[in-house]
């Protein structure tokens, strides 16, 4: 079995932590993992490159023999590029993008793809759940998203908690890659509200 089928058979998923529907893998953890299997590795940064006002940055990852190269964009909590970011919103983003080339060689790649969980040789998950066991569930659009917390939302703090609870348990892991898309928009929307609230 090769380091890469080894590593991206691990599951991360106390290691990562959710903020606004995305899943960041803690990086100091990932660092630990890779030197415990590879105490040669070693990474480096390239120099940030800029589009227009927003920037780009790069790491390269060396273990096991070769190098992966992953590249993130300085973002915000929204996922979108931030215009002129500061010295702490590009350290994160590096540390973010060592993560993620990290993930390159396999551990925790499954966060990247969209995977829930990662599978066994026999296509079951990690989890012991067989693929097969996975409900289907409908496809929801961004705008019914928002309507069923912004309904929760109406009767309080409490029923609100309660459904994006419920969502998170019962449909988050089992959604497809454009139902998490219409998840991440009907947040956005949220957020909008509310800002418009205040």
């Amino acid at each position: 079995m090769s380091k890469y089928e080894e590593l991206r058979k691990i599951n991360v998923s106390e290691h990562t932590e959710k903020k606004n529907n995305l899943t960041y893998l803690s990086w100091a953890w990932a660092v630990d993992v890779l030197l415990l299997q590879d105490p040669t590795a070693t990474w480096e940064y390239a120099e940030p490159k800029r589009f227009g006002d927003t920037l780009m940055v790069f790491c390269t990852v060396h273990a096991f023999g070769k190098s992966m190269t992953a590249q993130l964009p300085v973002m915000d909590h929204r996922n979108k590029a931030i215009a002129n970011p500061d010295a702490f919103s590009v350290n994160t983003a590096m540390q973010r993008c060592l993560a993620k080339a990290i993930a390159l060689h396999g551990l925790g790649l499954y966060i990247y793809a969209g995977e829930d969980l990662p599978e066994d040789d026999d296509g079951s998950a990690a989890s012991g759940r067989k693929p097969e066991d996975k409900k289907i569930e409908p496809q929801m659009t961004a705008e019914q998203v928002y309507a069923d917390l912004n309904k929760a939302a109406s009767k309080g703090n409490t029923a609100l908690t309660a459904a994006i609870k419920k969502t998170k348990a019962e449909y988050l892991n089992l959604l497809s890659n454009e139902q998490k898309t219409a998840l991440r928009e009907a947040a956005a929307l949220m957020d909008e509200k509310i800002a418009q609230q205040a």
